[in-house]
């Protein structure tokens, strides 16, 4: 168990860049005995009015107890069950600097348009269950609240309150845990069984952290656009979903909405990430944090750990422009353990050569951040498009270098360089795995629809997507207009049915997406900090 002495905070700084214009970077730092800790009161949101009613008058207490409210007359106020709503947050694509990073240099992270989605369902007050279903990985799992260990996570001892920054997890409350998780999809095969398992250990932990035994029931249902396990970011996109869907219940976040403060902003961005990166440990044990810093603010992250005895140092990109992007899966499967290990073996034997082609890939990750932090990017789209998608392609040469493509990554470019229509470079650790084409401005349909049907010919997975869109996103409460007749009527209301039943990526993107046929939709609300 940590003491309050060795608990690292995370700071958010503002960095100057060489053109004068200032981005803010994410440090964890380790308080001294002199470092003031969080007031519970002062970090409360100021404006919680888009929640729902009767929320703007919670009040939370210091000791992390149950909030209290009180009507005019003295009497306690009913508690009205809260309306369906839904979450959604990106998966990402790492742009520039992959392996060199390992080696302490600079990495570019961005968001992509392919999404998870959870719709989360309160339950009568009689219901006492929690149900975590995730059809695309078959996982449906239900738990009797009043069954939990809700006495050794509520101990004063391990008590962790919603404005807390976790860095580990306690052994104590893990294994308290552990017998709730044993019979979780017990007939699976061992390796979809261990998914499962990661998954729910994730969303208990942290329920179990943030909520108490008078939750009420309810449903938590996982839709994700993402290929699963293709190092798209889909665990973290999951867990800032569970963290967010958790935070708005307990009814402590602020927002989203148009007017709020880039401050405030940030703030709940920042709380919705602590609680991410603390469900990223149970399915990943010693996770960077670099995935669900994307998932949750969404645009682009530098991300550089030059010290590995010390905390990394995450500067978002706020102002990194959305660019059209092709997304391709190899299927190949890949272990970024063993390319990995295979540029570390390369650089004991080749010190000299390996370390040029790293610092090569570092200069081309920071013009590439360079360009976008400048405002030049802004002055000439087009040209700053090129200039990207031609850093990408020398990117790609040098993982090349490195020994990290494959003939199915290969075979993807050449189909790419054959049609025109932009630049690829792998993405991740490589060996398999996706493929990245940033796609060329005023292509023709025609030709990219002839590339899809090559990839398709194949055997190749592919997407359409963005680069650099937003982050978590929440639609409260759950209802979209979808142009139907219900649209005259307030919209769609998305029921668990609707939602479940909604077939493949396309099916869920119709439903419920942040996008639909005529653009953003503007149900979805955001947490947005301007750049400037």
């Amino acid at each position: 168990m940590m003491n309050s002495h060795s608990t690292r905070y995370l700071e958010t700084r503002p960095r100057r860049n060489s053109s004068g214009s200032s981005s803010i970077s994410h440090i964890i730092t380790t308080p001294t005995s002199s470092t003031p800790s969080l007031s519970p009161t002062s970090d409360m949101p100021s404006n919680l009015e888009d929640l729902g009613e009767g929320v703007r008058h919670v009040h939370i207490n210091a000791d992390g107890g149950k909030p209290k409210t009180r009507t005019a007359h003295g009497r306690k106020a009913s508690s009205p069950m809260m309306p369906a709503f839904i979450v959604s947050a990106p998966g990402k694509v790492i742009v520039f600097g992959e392996h060199a990073v390992v080696h302490g240099k600079a990495a570019i992270a961005a968001a992509i348009s392919l999404r998870s989605y959870l719709l989360v369902t309160s339950l009568s007050k009689s219901r006492r269950t929690i149900s975590l279903r995730f059809p695309d990985i078959n996982l449906s799992h239900t738990w009797d609240i009043d069954d939990l260990p809700w006495s050794t996570f509520s101990h004063p001892s391990k008590k962790k309150h919603y404005y807390d920054l976790v860095t580990e997890l306690d052994p104590e409350l893990v294994a308290a845990m552990k017998p709730h998780l044993a019979n979780v999809s017990p007939g699976a095969p061992d390796e979809v069984r261990k998914v499962h398992q990661n998954s729910a250990s994730a969303f208990l932990y942290i329920f179990l952290s943030l909520g108490s035994q008078s939750f009420n029931g309810c449903l938590y249902t996982l839709r994700s656009t993402l290929p699963i396990g293709a190092g798209l970011g889909s665990s973290a996109s999951i867990s800032v979903c569970l963290s967010s869907a958790l935070l708005l219940q307990i009814r402590t976040l602020s927002g989203p909405h148009p007017d709020q403060p880039a401050a405030e902003a940030l703030l709940q961005l920042e709380r919705i990430n602590r609680w991410a990166f603390v469900c990223e440990m149970c399915i990943h044990g010693n996770p960077s944090g670099v995935d669900n810093t994307v998932a949750t603010q969404g645009k682009a992250v530098v991300f550089q750990r030059s010290d590995y005895s010390k905390p990394p140092v995450v500067t978002p990109l706020w102002n990194f422009p959305e660019l059209p992007l092709l997304l391709v899966d190899t299927k190949q499967p890949k272990s970024t353990k063993a390319e990995v290990a295979k540029v570390g073996d390369l650089k004991k034997v080749h010190p000299e050569v390996t370390g040029a082609i790293l610092y090569a890939i570092d200069q081309v990750t920071i013009s590439a951040a360079n360009l976008i932090t400048s405002g030049q990017y802004d002055d000439d789209e087009e040209v700053g498009q090129a200039h990207l998608g031609k850093m990408m392609t020398i990117n790609h040469g040098l993982l090349v270098a490195l020994g990290v493509s494959h003939p199915r990554l290969e075979r993807v470019r050449e189909l790419v360089d054959h049609a025109g229509i932009g630049w690829t470079k792998l993405t991740g650790a490589g060996g398999g795995g996706c493929a990245i084409t940033l796609l060329k401005p005023d292509i023709s349909k025609e030709r990219l629809r002839q590339l899809e049907q090559d990839l398709d010919d194949e055997g190749y997975g592919k997407f359409e997507t963005t680069l650099g869109g937003d982050g978590v996103g929440v639609l409260w409460p759950a209802v979209l207009k979808n142009g139907t007749d219900e649209d005259d009527e307030g919209g769609v209301e998305i029921d668990q049915e609707k939602f479940l039943n909604a077939v493949g990526n396309d099916g869920v993107e119709r439903l419920v997406g942040v996008h639909g046929k005529d653009g953003e939709r503007e149900s979805w609300k955001f947490w947005r900090v301007d750049a400037n």
